[in-house]
């Protein structure tokens, strides 16, 4: 079994899986021709290895976890003043009691894996992803999630674009879940090179369409910078990253950027310490599973689109359940991602990815799908005009950060028009 029309030779052996794809590794073959030092053409055959990756946390590291969070001490840790100052309280011990009492870890794993899971290695990177095969008679598509999200966003957007015909698929970014260990810091600007070899050697030449929000939005606009021939358009539901000299000219957008920076100067200081001080952090972070819990429900209670009492605490049962919020959580912690994950906010600041050129301008059909992000509010259109060619715009009714996860079906139904219209105009 091969992806068709992918690669030139295929050695494959064992029984086939439900999802079509060989229990044991892929290993394909792709012929590449390169320029050698004296400019003569070279010709060499790249081994492309796609290992089918069954998710399986050990017993002695589930143990772990638990003895972590049945152990930790409550008594030392005062009240600052609810979710005004950080996590609330009262709604990471509901949190932490379902993780101690109730939560099964290897009934979400049996879950996890009735999804066809993949690893592939890419320039020593090793990658993990979730492909479902469409019918063919539709672009591939390429769901990218942020942090502290996951691949798991976009579950129930999986299915449905695969029954449209698209091939789906859904990497964990460099660094988070399974795609770790990592070789070293990865900004997003390389994390775009990689997602686009990894497509690439699934698809070949055959051009692509890129979804993302959060650093997902910001990797799939570093894609369209890169390789603008590779990509039929991409949707994307945040947009922060602007060429450089996309200057605010009009009163809207120019009190865009005050409450932007007014949002920042009060929510960004996660973003400053990740970007800055990632392995100060990392310790504390790498050896608490209720530490790194309360650092990712934080950004989900303040993020999402959510009832708020007067005083400002959000009604983070609404929109999630336990169950949903530590599986998340337990996508950092137990394969140890927790600290890789954070890298790419120094992989960012070491790359200088957080804008693009002066006179940049993406060519790359662009879609953007405004939903109301309580902190990361979306810029007017006159503003991402300056540096995207904005081909499909929606002011989304509800949903926040998290719009795949929050708001699956209203996401699905932008992410569908978005493709009706870039496949129109490349009919």
């Amino acid at each position: 079994m091969s992806y068709p029309g992918v690669f030139s030779k295929v050695s494959v052996a064992g029984d086939e899986n439900p999802f079509g794809y060989r229990t044991c590794a892929i290993r394909p073959f792709r012929e590449i021709t390169r320029l050698n030092r004296t400019n003569v053409h070279s010709t060499y055959m790249e081994t492309i290895v796609i290992s089918p990756h069954m998710i399986d946390i050990s017993d002695e590291r589930l143990a772990a976890i638990k003895a972590k969070v049945h152990a930790y001490d409550w008594g030392h840790l005062p009240d600052a003043g609810g979710w005004s100052a950080g996590v609330g309280i009262d709604d990471l011990k509901r949190l932490i009691a379902y993780w101690r009492d109730i939560y099964d870890w290897r009934v979400v794993e049996r879950r996890l894996n009735a999804l066809p899971n993949f690893t592939i290695d890419i320039e020593g990177e090793r990658l993990h992803f979730v492909h479902v095969k469409g019918n063919g008679s539709k672009p591939p598509i390429l769901l990218l999630h942020g942090w502290p999200g996951s691949y798991l966003e976009f579950e129930r957007l999986i299915w449905p674009l695969a029954a449209d015909g698209h091939d789906v698929v859904v990497p964990s970014l460099p660094g988070f879940a399974f795609s770790n260990p990592i070789t070293g810091i990865i900004g997003p600007r390389r994390a775009a090179a990689l997602m686009h070899s990894l497509m690439s050697r699934l698809f070949d030449r055959r051009r692509y369409i890129v979804q993302g929000g959060d650093w997902g939005a910001h990797i799939a606009s570093w894609m369209a910078h890169l390789q603008p021939d590779a990509l039929l358009g991409f949707h994307i539901n945040m947009a922060y990253i602007f060429a450089e000299d996309a200057a605010p000219t009009t009163e809207e957008e120019e009190e865009w950027f005050a409450r932007r920076n007014s949002n920042l100067d009060r929510e960004g200081a996660y973003s400053q310490e990740q970007e800055t001080r990632p392995q100060t952090l990392g310790v504390a972070m790498a050896d608490s599973p209720v530490g790194a819990a309360a650092w990712i429900m934080e950004k989900f209670g303040m993020w999402a689109d959510l009832p708020r009492t007067a005083d400002g605490t959000p009604d983070i049962w609404s929109k999630f359940s336990e169950e949903q919020l530590l599986t998340n959580i337990m996508l950092y912690v137990a394969p140890s991602a927790m600290v890789t994950a954070t890298w790419i906010y120094r992989g960012k600041r070491l790359e200088g990815s957080d804008h693009f050129p002066a006179g940049t301008r993406i060519r790359v059909p662009t879609g953007v799908a405004a939903f109301p992000d309580p902190v990361f509010l979306p810029p007017p259109r006159s503003l991402l005009e300056k540096t995207y060619d904005i081909v499909h715009w929606t002011d989304m009714e509800s949903g926040g950060h998290f719009a795949a996860l929050e708001e699956p079906d209203l996401m699905l139904a932008d992410l569908r028009a978005f493709i009706a219209t870039v496949s129109g105009a490349n009919s």
